[in-house]
């Protein structure tokens, strides 16, 4: 019996079924179900991770993509001499800043990038390479490529910044430094961008790695008070980090002013006077400190040779730091407060202080000068040949006497004179060995020898001789100009030594002056001053004597280490009966301090008699 057609398609679909279930077994489905199921835990798992466990941090990863908070640097504080004068002031100027952020991530178009931002900024790109890893620490700051651009330079910039991702061309500020003094650039400082050692000092204070601060002189000394308070500005940006609206703003408060002490116009005076005679002697190493003694306030600080601050408001290139670096005079180096020398015979008042006040001697103590003491087989000379005769303190600083200095520091014969130990004391009074802590970073202490240190540094015993240099201002002792020049005001105002002050308003409130120890005995210090002033009417300093008003001061020419000639020097300090300023002068290698030094002083204290009568 033949089967109709649709009997023969059941029974081939039949087959066909039959067929299909024994290629793909049951375990084979059941495997695959396994494997889905385990997928899809694993993805729930990890869904569960991110949007739940870390769900915070990406939300906030991504709240920080499209909202940014920028930091609003406040104004710095202005700083202006005495008389209101303005020494530091901010410049409107321009910033060229990259946000790495906001870099191309590919690394081909990134260099190309860096490429055109280093050629259109003018600098070289291994800056921008070096600034890299220091940028991707905080992606979203914008940090500073080039500052101080120039409006030409600024307007490229302008043109090519929306072409380069990154980057922005920024309206800002720079520190202008008063070109009145140049010399003043070693008492202002100047800013610059903080380093990884500031950061790391500076960061609990809030200081960010874009910051500028303050990197010496009062820029640094007052950072705290000049830098003010930042603000905060919120705004939304697209994936590009371009604004597209403010969500919110913090107003930064500006940093306070600052009015010093120094009087700009006798700085430049002081600085020309001393730039002639270095010129006539064929010298660039010096420096000149004026003091008013009555409360220790600075209205002069010269540091001969110096440098321009405002070279590194805008970013000092290299080439111009480096040969700044490599000049033997070292015009970077304050020399009026870190500079050391021995004293020489600037530091005669103050042993003669000190043997006065302990007793050693009296005004009438007196003894032979014939030229010089021997011990053994060493003689110490006096300058003048054939000695000065008979002297006492007020002959003995007036016309420099070694012998009666040899004699009160170190004894002779059945003469106990003070010793080491007692100068040394006596010396610490009027500051020597310790900084004065004025106002800036940097400053020296000088050093006052000591029988224990010269054991322990050259292996040998304190001799006689050793104490006679001391005496005289020579052998190890050294001083610093600020040091002469504070020691100096305290003799002229009586016996009160005081800080010696740069600062003399904060914001509108007076800073008072600093007594840096209780007064000295008043008796000695005025014996003294009396010998200081007739260094002037008879002795050493006489050339003072035609001032329009009385004055009274002590030379010095002191010996340096190795073949060169002497430190001149001079102290001094008018008028005599109520002092108004004190003058301490240096010249590195100048030679005699009676004629390089005194002249100086003279034409600053004219200058100030006529011009300041009331000080």
């Amino acid at each position: 019996m033949d089967e109709s057609p649709e009997t023969l398609d059941v029974r081939t679909d039949s087959r066909m079924r039959h067929f299909l279930g024994i290629t793909i077994p049951g375990r084979r489905f059941a495997l695959a179900g396994m494997i889905l199921t385990l997928s899809f835990v694993l993805l729930s798992g990890r869904a569960f991770f991110l949007q739940v466990v870390n769900g915070g941090h990406y939300a906030s990863l991504a709240e920080s993509n499209r909202v940014r908070t920028y930091t609003l640097v406040p104004p710095r504080g202005i700083i202006y001499d005495r008389f209101g004068t303005i020494l530091v002031q901010n410049a409107p100027s321009f910033a060229f800043t990259m946000t790495y952020a906001d870099l191309p991530t590919d690394a081909a178009i990134r260099s190309s990038d860096l490429d055109r931002a280093a050629t259109v900024a003018g600098i070289p790109r291994t800056e921008l390479d070096l600034l890299l890893p220091v940028a991707k620490q905080d992606p979203l700051d914008p940090f500073v490529v080039r500052r101080g651009i120039p409006y030409e330079s600024a307007m490229r910039l302008a043109i090519a910044e929306p072409l380069l991702p990154g980057f922005r061309l920024s309206e800002t500020a720079v520190r202008s430094y008063s070109l009145a003094a140049p010399t003043l650039s070693h008492v202002l400082g100047y800013t610059g961008n903080i380093s990884e050692e500031e950061y790391a000092d500076f960061a609990a204070a809030g200081y960010r790695r874009t910051d500028e601060i303050g990197k010496t002189g009062i820029e640094r000394s007052e950072e705290e008070v000049l830098r003010g308070t930042t603000g905060s500005l919120l705004v939304e940006v697209d994936s590009h980090g371009h604004e597209l609206s403010v969500d919110g703003r913090t107003e930064p408060v500006a940093g306070k002013n600052l009015t010093l002490t120094i009087d700009l116009d006798l700085q430049a005076f002081a600085e020309a006077r001393l730039s002639v005679m270095l010129s006539k002697l064929g010298l660039r190493k010096a420096s000149i400190i004026a003091i008013d003694p009555r409360d220790g306030s600075i209205r002069a600080m010269v540091s001969e040779p110096t440098f321009d601050s405002n070279a590194f408001s805008s970013g000092i290139d290299q080439e111009a730091y480096a040969a700044l670096i490599a000049d033997p005079a070292m015009p970077l180096f304050n020399r009026s407060i870190s500079g050391e020398y021995p004293p020489g015979s600037t530091f005669k008042p103050y042993v003669s202080y000190t043997a006065l006040a302990d007793g050693v001697i009296d005004a009438k103590t007196s003894f032979l000068s014939t030229g010089g003491i021997r011990v053994g087989e060493w003689f110490f000379p006096d300058w003048k040949a054939g000695g000065h005769g008979i002297t006492d303190v007020r002959k003995a600083i007036a016309e420099s006497v070694n012998t009666f200095f040899y004699i009160v520091g170190g004894g002779l014969d059945d003469f106990t004179g003070l010793g080491v130990e007692r100068i040394a004391d006596g010396a610490r009074k009027f500051g020597f060995g310790s900084p004065t802590n004025v106002r800036l970073p940097g400053e020296a202490d000088g050093f006052l020898p000591s029988k224990e240190w010269k054991q322990e540094a050259k292996g040998e015993r304190w001799y006689v001789g050793d104490t006679y240099h001391l005496a005289i201002g020579q052998g190890d002792m050294l001083a610093t100009p600020l040091q002469i020049a504070a020691a100096n005001a305290t003799i002229a105002n009586g016996g009160t030594r005081f800080v010696p002050g740069l600062v003399e308003k904060v914001g509108d409130e007076l800073v008072e002056p600093i007594q840096a120890s209780d007064s000295l005995e008043s008796s000695s210090i005025q014996i003294v001053r009396e010998g200081m002033r007739q260094a002037v009417t008879k002795g050493s300093a006489r050339s003072l004597s035609t001032l329009s008003q009385t004055v009274a001061g002590k030379t010095g020419t002191a010996q340096a280490p190795g073949d060169v000639p002497t430190h001149a020097w001079f102290e001094g300090f008018g008028p005599y009966e109520d002092p108004t300023l004190s003058v301490v002068v240096l010249i590195e290698n100048g030679g005699e301090g009676s004629s390089v030094a005194v002249p100086i002083a003279k034409d600053i204290f004219e200058w100030w008699f006529a011009n300041r009568p009331n000080g």
